[in-house]
């Protein structure tokens, strides 16, 4: 029997009492696909978790259970008919403020080791529930979903999100400054499963892997998130602003306040993970040469709770084989290409070693330093670097943030042993806003005897909502390198939802040199405004927002000669179903000083080349079994022409099996030469569960004639504990001799997570 709209108001009317009750002749089915125990006529009126305080800010008060709850997805314990759910969810978008159109139910509840968040939620179509991802942390912000983000020091800024789908897909990640990093990944539970009017859901989050204050009686923050993919809907427990799009979840200085939880007491609050693990090695290239050689190794990694909000980690001997491939990219710029951290060891904290980039700012250019780039770290190139030992110092001591970072690489045939020292130190001021500093070390440069170092200060205010102010001032030393070595930026940013405005100013010096972090572009001064307009739609049935955005960039050299300059005009569609269609138009401006070398036997001579591009895109949206963005572009590139077609995507073939294509294809007519360059490649897999699945990587690179291969087998058989098995491959395809083998490694690799 299918439960109607008007009995799933009425059953949130009366909390305990089930639709079954209101009716004459209730079937046992019925019963059992609501998932929840009926309340006796004689039983007691259940208990409010929703309220509002005197200033009228929503408050959440959780519920102590005796027992623990089992993360099955059903709904069958007691506390269920007890306890009222939290019912008022509130639209983000479509139409900001509204009710949402779905019902929500949520529970938070909690004994002496779990949080457990819990929701129940009825879809007036449930054969519409979007769910075609199940694989941890390959999110789809389109499949229906619930977020929770947790606030444990209550300071409005600070959090850990998790977010779980209809299939039971799970992802999560740190928030700093309301800022997420979704590359750190928790200790945790999930569990969610269909039933005849809608899917529910349960997730454990176990107190120790969240960080808070000391002392039993905890008050914090939180926001919860209902995504209802078909409808392309998010809500929220309180009004949430459109203008922060899908990170909104993060903007914790509008999230609920979460009271009653009774934090544990104090144990031992560590954590080891040794690992083992045992490769095979084939590579023709290296000096030198290893066929077939075989070795094991071992490691430790420990954390340790100083206090409930400062961690120390200590790492033995860290080894990153499981890390998955680098995804090849094309560049026909002069400036070298920057990849993502993807190394556990540097993800927990990350965001506490951000500098320069706070709350509101976004746009900082390609162009923009990083004065603590973690790659540095560990890799010479594509080349590894062993890591001897490591250790870390992050979390929050009052209304300061705290990161330190010390470790040590050995020596290599081409890297001299290193030690590398990271120190960043944050306050929080007013509501939103921190000032800070940063301090780096690397004990041998790469360029000059010595040392070198970096020092740093940065502001990052938030005005308002909108209105954010941000900037750095960072200086360099390295022996021979004196004077002329400051870099600064300053920023100013209004985020609305209809309007939107930056300007920056950010100067590099000639001898600014981080060599601890990353700067793509060297000596320049760098100015750029930005303008949009953006408004929704009310009565569109096809089209959610437009967007007008136009823009202007101009950089010089340090004595203020011109280097580049883009003028920049863009027009973009919204839809209701998530696609969105886009138009950019560039009017560009190049100086070269000296030759610049595009290809193998391709150089652009010196002198100042003006051209133009057209951009044609469109992203189709994750619902669909066939998403993605398709692009292309033509005009003039130098003194000559290009055109390029992209197509970044995933084509899902069932719920646990995709396809991810990325094809990057590009034809260049030069007065010196016309080339072409290309990367072609893809991503298959296989996810048997949440926790468990196989995933092969192949791509052919032009510039350098290559064939890499990845394949990568992950489970984490208990969380926080895993095994891996990676097979690499690489190959040449050079003339004349087909693709001979360059290099070929097997790695298996186990660890496991005990916690104290």
């Amino acid at each position: 029997m299918r439960l109607t709209a008007p009995c799933r108001t009425r059953l949130q009317q009366l909390g305990s009492v089930t639709c079954g009750l209101l009716l004459l002749a209730p079937s046992r089915s019925v019963a059992q696909s609501v998932g929840r125990n009926a309340a006796s006529p004689e039983s007691a009126p259940p208990a409010s978790t929703q309220s509002r305080d005197a200033e009228g800010h929503i408050v959440i008060r959780a519920t102590r259970v005796a027992q623990p709850l089992r993360i099955d997805g059903r709904l069958d314990e007691a506390v269920y008919a007890e306890v009222l759910p939290i019912t008022e969810f509130i639209q983000q978008v479509p139409k900001e403020g509204a009710p949402a159109t779905e019902n929500t139910e949520a529970w938070v509840l909690f004994d002496d080791r779990n949080i457990y968040v819990v929701a129940r939620c009825w879809d007036e179509h449930p054969e519409r529930i979007i769910a075609n991802e199940m694989r941890r942390d390959a999110w789809n912000s389109q499949q229906d979903h619930i977020g929770i983000v947790l606030d444990t020091f209550h300071d409005r800024r600070n959090g850990f999100l998790f977010m779980i789908s209809a299939l039971g897909a799970l992802r999560d990640a740190a928030t700093t400054d309301e800022r997420p990093n979704f590359d750190w990944n928790g200790i945790w539970d999930g569990k969610s499963r269909r039933f005849e009017g809608g899917w529910i859901t349960e997730i454990a989050v176990p107190f120790k892997s969240l960080r808070y204050k000391p002392g039993r009686e905890q008050t914090w923050g939180i926001q919860m998130r209902r995504g209802v993919g078909s409808k392309n809907e998010i809500a929220y427990i309180t009004p949430t602003s459109a203008a922060w799009g899908n990170v909104g979840i993060n903007h914790l200085s509008a999230a609920a306040t979460l009271m009653g939880i009774e934090a544990p007491r104090a144990a031992l609050n560590m954590e080891v993970k040794p690992y083992a693990l045992s490769r095979i090695t084939t590579d023709r290239v290296s000096v030198p040469p290893l066929e077939h050689d075989l070795d094991g190794d071992y490691g430790v990694d420990v954390k340790y709770g100083v206090t409930k909000s400062l961690t120390a980690d200590f790492s033995y001997k860290t080894d990153f084989a499981q890390v998955e491939a680098d995804e090849a990219q094309v560049n026909l710029t002069r400036f070298s290409l920057s990849y993502p951290e993807k190394r556990e060891f540097f993800l927990e904290g990350q965001g506490i070693f951000g500098f320069g980039r706070g709350v509101g700012a976004s746009i900082g250019g390609s162009d923009q330093p990083t004065i603590f780039y973690s790659r540095r770290i560990g890799l010479n190139g594509a080349r590894v670097v062993p890591v001897v030992a490591g250790g870390r110092l992050t979390g929050r001591a009052g209304p300061w943030s705290v990161g330190a970072l010390n470790i040590e690489t050995d020596q290599t045939a081409d890297a001299d042993q290193t030690n590398f020292t990271v120190l960043r130190l944050r306050r929080n001021v007013m509501r939103r806003s921190n000032v800070g500093g940063i301090f780096t070390n690397r004990s041998v440069s790469t360029i000059a005897h010595g040392a070198n170092q970096v020092f740093g200060l940065d502001a990052n205010l938030a005005f308002y909502e909108n209105v954010y102010l941000g900037g750095y001032l960072a200086r360099s030393r390295t022996e021979g390198l004196r004077g002329q070595d400051l870099a600064y930026d300053a920023q100013l940013n209004y985020a609305a939802d209809e309007y939107g405005l930056v300007l920056d100013r950010l100067v590099v010096g000639e001898r600014f040199n981080p060599e601890v972090g990353l700067l793509r572009r060297e000596h320049f001064r760098r100015n750029f405004a930005q303008a949009r307009f953006s408004p929704r739609t009310r009565n569109n049935r096809l089209v959610r927002k437009w967007t007008y955005q136009g823009s202007f960039e101009y950089i010089t050299d340090n004595d203020n000669r011109l280097e580049s300059r883009e003028l920049q005009g863009e027009f973009s569609t919204d839809f209701h179903s998530s696609d969105i269609f886009s138009v950019q138009y560039s009017r560009l401006y190049e100086s070269l000083q000296e030759p610049f070398r595009i290809a193998q036997n391709v150089r652009i001579p010196v002198g100042g080349y003006g051209f133009s591009n057209l951009h044609v895109a469109y992203t189709a949206g994750q619902q669909h079994r066939v998403s993605g963005s398709a692009s292309l572009d033509v005009g003039s590139f130098y003194a000559g022409n290009k055109k390029t077609v992209t197509w970044r995507g995933r084509v899902g073939l069932t719920t646990q099996l995709s396809v991810e294509p990325n094809i990057s294809l590009n034809w260049i007519d030069l007065p010196q030469g016309s080339f072409s360059t290309s990367v072609v490649g893809g991503r298959t897999t296989f996810t048997m569960t949440p926790r468990m699945f196989v995933a092969g990587l192949v791509q052919y690179s032009s510039s350098n004639r290559s064939l890499s291969s990845n394949l990568r087998f992950r489970w984490e058989y208990l969380p926080g504990s895993e095994l891996f098995v990676v097979y690499s491959e690489g190959r040449s395809t050079l003339p004349p001799h087909g693709t001979d083998l360059e290099n070929r490694g097997l790695v298996v690799k186990i660890n496991r997570l005990f916690r104290f």
